[in-house]
């Protein structure tokens, strides 16, 4: 008897029990709030030119077509560089900016969480200031370092400014605190070197927040537009953010520009919502602070 009465009153019963009827009706609406941005980016980009502009706006479209894609495919293909060049770009630093940005922030965090070392706490609290910057407000020094290393027109000024990540590192160090010193200490003992104990012990540990920050930093070089702009002359070496909101822009405000604007803003979405669906599991893991299982 009191074993059903305790499976009844508890906190989070296995399965659904009607004391969770009241936990629903919090957060449904809020998850339908959530969810509804990402339905009008779908819909506006099927939207005709007749429901672009109707008013008042409607959310759903109701006379679906794929016109707006297939004017944006016939200015693509007719503009001097090739759409797969830009394409090709964007996945090349992508991929390489993610790569970067993952692994020197997991070995920095590592460094500042487990290594001893003269100036490390120095080092994180300049790691946390860095946090209170907005990337706007280092837009300037950030030019004069990249055009006095020589990096304009290069693809390495896609990339160096976008992999080092203070939320990042401070996301990972977390992670790796939880981690006992005695695991470490064993391993030491059996002949690991750090290598040995950051790639077998330390890496697959942080694995949630490592997902976390490659999404993150996916974000942040796959809808850059700020970088082609400024630090890249040479039209061969700009991305497809750039290229999708030049191409919307070459027609103005008219009712075609309008429409191709929704569809490329639907293509440059896309691969940031099939990312976080494949690695959603680890991201809700980093949240919750689970390091250690």
């Amino acid at each position: 008897m009191k074993a059903n009465s305790f499976q009844g009153t508890r906190i989070n019963p296995p399965r659904f029990h009607r004391s969770q009827l009241k936990f629903y009706a919090f957060l449904v609406p809020f998850s339908l709030l959530m969810i509804f941005p990402i339905f009008f980016i779908i819909n506006h980009a099927f939207k005709p030119q007749s429901e672009l502009f109707a008013y008042p706006p409607r959310f759903f479209v109701r006379n679906p077509t794929f016109t707006n894609f297939t004017e944006l495919s016939r200015l693509a293909s007719s503009s001097g560089v090739p759409f797969s060049r830009y394409l090709v770009n964007s996945l090349f630093v992508t991929g390489l900016g993610v790569f970067l940005a993952i692994f020197i922030t997991a070995f920095s965090a590592y460094a500042l969480s487990k290594l001893k070392f003269r100036g490390k706490k120095f080092l994180f609290e300049i790691n946390t200031l860095a946090l209170m910057f907005v990337p706007i407000a280092v837009q300037i020094p950030r030019y004069l370092i990249i055009a006095r290393s020589g990096l304009v027109d290069s693809y390495m000024a896609h990339i160096l400014p976008m992999i080092v990540m203070p939320v990042a590192m401070f996301l990972i160090k977390q992670f790796i605190d939880q981690t006992p010193n005695e695991l470490i200490e064993s391993a030491k003992i059996d002949g690991a070197s750090e290598m040995e104990i950051f790639l077998k012990i330390i890496f697959p540990i942080i694995l949630p927040a490592v997902a976390t920050v490659g999404i993150l930093a996916f974000q942040a070089l796959w809808n850059d537009t700020s970088t082609s702009i400024l630090y890249i002359n040479d039209e061969s070496k700009r991305t497809l953010a750039f290229y999708m909101q030049t191409l919307t822009s070459l027609q103005g405000n008219t009712v075609a520009g309008q429409g191709m604007a929704a569809a490329a803003g639907l293509i440059m979405f896309l691969p940031n919502l099939i990312l976080f669906v494949i690695l959603q599991s680890k991201v809700m893991n980093t949240m919750a602070h689970s390091g250690i299982k």
